[in-house]
């Protein structure tokens, strides 16, 4: 890749989630984004509590001639948000990019969920992300700027019937990206949310699966619902927040990107 075609050449990216991005392997969000912007020129550290994989990744990520270091990260805890940035800005030199993308999910309606699994949501994608602000934005301010970038989800925008808790975060991750996004411009701090609609990752097969495993006669309805007639990949949300890491988007703030094959244009029932 000739190094006009490096779009984050000299950034540095914090992405959370992102330990399931090794070779072979079914990929998520934060794997997928972590390797293409290293391909691209940034220096990345990847977190994640699933240190195996985290570990691997970053290692062949280096192995392919990307910079990269795993630390391990959970991101309801403060304390490891402090420290993932202090790496950051140790071992790389500072932060320009934050990618808030771990995320599990939890099946139910209201009647149906428990307070643990409502907590456990709350906490992974509202707390999560805030705790991802809160700690980013001062080395953020240090270089004069950055980019934040929240993995929400189209069932964060409307009515869906897979899960009450995941539903409730998502739509609460887009409201304080929008929020963060009017505090921070003056400072020259970005802040967009991507909400994936039908994907093939390893989090969206396990609902599936459990779906499956309590229904014999379950039949996977997603493709009759996606108007572009596949489920979308990991690399096409990486794409996504290679824009929004780069200065192409400079001018991109407060939005929400939906990247779902056009299901929600023709209102279609959501489970993303």
């Amino acid at each position: 890749m000739a190094s006009s075609e490096r779009r984050v050449e000299g950034k540095v990216a914090l992405i959370s989630g992102a330990a399931q991005g090794v070779a072979g392997r079914l990929m998520g969000f934060g794997g997928a984004s972590a390797r293409l912007l290293a391909s691209h020129g940034a220096a990345v550290v990847l977190g994640d509590i699933d240190e195996e994989s985290g570990r691997l990744t970053a290692a062949q990520i280096a192995e392919d001639g990307g910079r990269a270091l795993f630390v391990r990260l959970d991101v309801t805890r403060e304390g490891d948000w402090e420290a993932a940035v202090r790496a950051a800005e140790e071992r790389f030199g500072g932060l320009d990019v934050l990618v808030n993308s771990a995320g599990t999910t939890a099946p139910g309606t209201v009647s149906d969920t428990t307070l643990g699994d409502w907590n456990g949501q709350l906490d992974l994608h509202g707390k999560g992300v805030f705790l991802g602000i809160k700690h980013s934005v001062p080395a953020m301010r240090r270089r004069g700027g950055g980019s934040i970038v929240n993995m929400s989800s189209t069932d964060g925008m409307v009515g869906g019937g897979f899960s009450a808790a995941y539903s409730a975060a998502k739509g609460a991750m887009w409201l304080l990206s929008k929020t963060a996004a009017v505090q921070y411009a003056p400072e020259g701090i970005r802040v967009n949310s991507i909400h994936p609609g039908e994907l093939d990752t390893p989090l969206a097969r396990s609902a599936i699966d459990a779906a499956r495993a309590g229904d014999p006669d379950f039949r996977d309805p997603r493709l009759d619902w996606i108007p572009l007639g596949r489920l979308g990949t990991a690399a096409d949300v990486a794409h996504l927040v290679l824009y929004l890491a780069s200065d192409e988007s400079s001018y991109a703030t407060g939005a929400e990107f939906v990247i779902d094959g056009g299901m929600m244009a023709r209102g279609a029932p959501s489970q993303g």
